[in-house]
C-alpha cells in the first residue's frame, strides 16, 4: 500500500490531500511529458514551414499569418481555461484537452487547403491552452509556497525540450515521410500519454472550498434587486484590476514575445538567412531550445535554495528574472555575426532567458489569492500570448519590408528588456495568499 504523506493545506481551502512525495513528483513528470508533447505539436509547423509555404504559395507575410493563427484561439482561451482549472477536476480537464489538441495536430496532416490548415491550428490552440494555467494550478495543489520554484521550472522545462526534440525529430520525419504524414504521426502517437496519466493523477485533483465558507446573499429590497444584479458581476470582475496582476501580465508580455519569435521563426531563419538545409536547421535550432529548457528548473531551484536560506523572496526572484532577461540581449549580435556557429552559440546564450521561468510562475502563485491561481495564470498567459499573435506577424512584415531578420530580432530584445520594469515597479512584495485568512 502506498505510503500517504499529507501535503500542507491552505486555510479554508483543500489541496490534493494524502498524496505521497513520490506521487506528486510523478504527476510533475507527467506534466513535463504533456508540456513536451504540447510544444512538439505546436512547433511542428515551424519546421515544415518552408515546404508548406511552397505547397500553398506563401510569402513572408503569408507565413507570418499562418504562424499567428494558433495564438488567436490559444490567447482567447487563457482566462476561461484558468477559471476552469480553479474549479474543475484537473485529472479529467487536462486529459480532455490533450485529446482535443492531439486530434487537431493529426488532422492538420490531411488539410487540403490553407483554410483547412488554419482551422486545425485554431482547434490546436483551444486544446493546448490548458498547459500553463492547468500546470501551475496543479503545482500549487501539490507543493507548498517555498518549494514551488523547482516543480514549476520542471514542468515548463518540457516545453523547451519538446521544441528541441521537434528540431531533431520532425525534420527527419519530414524528409522521409513528408510533412503531412509527419503531422499525423506526431499528433496521434501523443494519445499514449493518457494511460499513465490516468493511473498516476489523483482522482480528485482540484481545489475545494470548505462548506462553511459559503455565506448567504444579504437581504435586499425588491426595488433594488435589478441594481444588485447589475453591480454584482462588475464587483466580481473588478478584483482583477489589481496592481500585482497588471505588473505580472506586462512583465510576461515581453517574455512571450521574445520566446514566440524564436519558436515560430528560428527554424525558418536557419534555412532562409543562414542557408542551412532542413536537417541542419533542425539541429542548430535544437541547441538554443535545449539551453532554454535546461535553464528553467535551474533558475527555480537556485531561487528556492536562496529563499530557504533566508534571502528575501521578492528581491531574489526578481533579481534572477532580471539577470535572465539580460541574457536576451545576445540575440542582437546573433543576428549580426557572419559565422553560423558563432550565431548559434550566441543564440544559446540568449536562451538563458529561461532562468526566469520558474520564478515567473512562483510570483503568480505568491501574488494570487489561493483559489484564483489558475485564472491569474490565465490572465498572465492571455497577455503574454498577445505577443504570440503579434510576433509572427510583425516578424513577417519586417522581413518583407527590409529583407532581413535583424530588425525583428532587435524589436524582440527591446520588448523583453523594457518589460522588466513591470516586475520591479508594478509588482509588489511577494506574500503567499494561502497563508492569509
Amino acid at each position: 500500500m502506498e505510503q500517504k504523506t499529507a501535503v500542507h493545506s491552505a486555510p479554508g481551502l483543500g489541496r490534493a490531500e494524502g498524496v505521497s512525495n513520490s506521487r506528486r513528483w510523478a504527476v510533475v513528470t507527467m506534466l513535463f511529458a504533456a508540456s513536451l508533447i504540447n510544444y512538439l505539436d505546436r512547433s511542428s509547423i515551424s519546421f515544415a514551414l518552408p515546404l508548406i509555404a511552397k505547397d500553398f504559395n506563401l510569402g513572408p507575410e503569408g507565413k507570418g499569418l499562418l504562424l499567428s493563427t494558433f495564438f488567436w484561439s490559444y490567447t482567447l482561451m487563457q482566462v476561461p481555461i484558468g477559471w476552469a482549472s480553479d474549479r474543475l477536476n484537473l485529472r479529467w480537464l487536462y486529459a480532455g484537452a490533450l485529446i482535443l489538441w492531439s486530434f487537431a495536430q493529426g488532422l492538420a496532416g490531411v488539410a487540403r487547403s490553407l483554410l483547412g490548415l488554419i482551422a486545425t491550428r485554431i482547434i490546436l490552440g483551444v486544446g493546448e491552452s490548458i498547459y500553463l494555467p492547468g500546470g501551475t494550478r496543479i503545482v500549487s495543489l501539490l507543493f507548498s509556497s517555498e518549494e514551488r520554484g523547482l516543480p514549476s521550472g520542471v514542468f515548463d522545462f518540457g516545453t523547451r525540450i519538446g521544441i528541441a526534440c521537434g528540431s531533431l525529430i520532425v525534420p527527419v520525419l519530414i524528409v522521409h515521410y513528408g510533412w503531412r504524414r509527419s503531422f499525423i504521426l506526431v499528433g496521434f502517437v501523443a494519445l499514449l500519454w493518457l494511460f499513465p496519466w490516468l493511473k498516476i493523477a489523483p482522482r480528485q485533483l482540484k481545489a475545494t472550498r470548505n462548506s462553511d465558507q459559503a455565506s448567504p446573499e444579504p437581504y435586499s429590497k425588491p426595488s433594488s434587486s435589478v441594481v444588485v444584479r447589475i453591480l454584482k458581476p462588475a464587483k466580481k470582475w473588478s478584483r482583477f484590476l489589481n496592481r500585482d496582476l497588471i505588473g505580472i501580465c506586462l512583465g510576461f508580455l515581453g517574455f512571450d514575445y521574445f520566446w514566440y519569435l524564436l519558436v515560430t521563426w528560428l527554424p525558418d531563419y536557419m534555412v532562409m538567412a543562414r542557408h542551412q538545409n532542413i536537417l541542419k536547421a533542425g539541429v542548430f535550432s535544437a541547441l538554443p531550445f535545449m539551453v532554454y529548457g535546461l535553464s528553467e528548473p535551474v533558475g527555480g531551484w537556485i531561487a528556492d535554495r536562496l529563499v530557504r536560506r533566508g534571502w528575501n523572496e521578492t528581491r531574489t526572484r526578481k533579481t534572477i528574472i532580471t539577470i535572465a532577461y539580460s541574457f536576451g540581449l545576445l540575440l542582437i549580435p546573433a543576428a549580426l555575426v557572419k559565422s553560423v556557429k558563432l550565431s548559434v552559440i550566441l543564440l544559446m546564450g540568449a536562451c538563458l532567458v529561461g532562468l526566469s521561468t520558474g520564478n515567473i510562475s512562483v510570483i503568480v502563485q505568491a501574488c494570487a489569492p489561493y483559489d484564483e491561481i489558475g485564472i491569474w495564470t490565465g490572465f498572465q498567459n492571455f497577455t503574454g500570448n498577445i505577443g504570440g499573435v503579434i510576433a509572427p506577424l510583425a516578424t513577417g512584415y519586417l522581413i518583407s519590408r527590409t529583407g532581413s531578420y535583424t530588425p525583428a530580432f532587435i524589436l524582440a530584445t527591446g520588448v523583453l528588456v523594457v518589460s522588466l520594469a513591470a516586475y520591479w515597479w508594478v509588482v509588489g512584495e511577494l506574500s503567499c495568499k494561502e497563508n492569509e485568512s
